[in-house]
C-alpha cells in the first residue's frame, strides 16, 4: 500500500491558534515569540500571519509586515519536528507571494549569525546579505548579531 501523500495546506492565523503556535516557537527557538507579540501581530492589518498544516496538524507558522512599499519577514518557525522537509521554503515562498501582491518592491529580514541553515534557505531564495545589526539578538550569553538580508521583488 502506499503512503498517503503530504500535502501542505496554508491559511491565516487566526487567535485559536495560538497555544499550537506558541508550542511550536518554543520548540524551535531559544528565545520564542509571546502570545502577546502574535495577537499584536495578528490584529494589526499591516502584517499578515499565515499557518502551514500538513495532515491536520500546524508545523510552521510565519509572519510579515507590509508597508511603505517595503516587506518585512518578521518571523519564520517550523516545528523542529517537521524541519529538513522544505516547510520553512513553502512559508517563505508564500510570503513572498503575498507580498509581491501587495505591491512590496523588497522584501527584508534579519537572521541570528549563526543560523546558517536558515541563511543558506535565504540566499537559495534569491536573497542577499546588505548589513549587519550588532548585538540585535538576546543569545544564551551576552547578544548576537542579526544579519539583515534584502529581496528585490519588482
Amino acid at each position: 500500500m502506499t503512503p498517503e501523500p503530504i500535502t501542505p495546506e496554508l491559511r491565516l492565523m487566526t487567535m485559536d491558534d495560538l497555544p499550537v503556535v506558541i508550542r511550536n516557537e518554543r520548540r524551535a527557538y531559544s528565545h520564542p515569540w509571546t502570545e502577546g507579540i502574535f495577537a499584536d501581530s495578528m490584529s494589526n492589518q499591516a502584517n499578515e500571519c499565515w499557518l502551514l498544516s500538513s495532515r491536520s496538524k500546524i508545523v510552521g507558522h510565519v509572519v510579515m509586515s507590509v508597508g511603505a512599499g517595503e516587506a518585512h519577514l518578521l518571523n519564520v518557525c517550523v516545528n523542529p519536528e517537521f524541519q529538513g522537509h522544505g516547510f520553512g521554503g513553502l512559508l517563505v515562498e508564500h510570503i513572498i507571494g503575498r507580498a509581491r501582491s501587495r505591491q512590496a518592491a523588497t522584501m527584508f529580514l534579519e537572521v541570528r549569525a549563526s543560523n546558517q541553515v536558515a541563511y543558506n534557505l535565504y540566499e537559495k531564495l534569491g536573497f542577499n546579505e546588505i548589513g549587519v545589526r550588532r548585538n540585535y539578538y538576546p543569545a544564551y550569553v551576552g547578544r548576537e548579531d542579526a544579519l539583515v538580508l534584502a529581496l528585490e521583488l519588482v
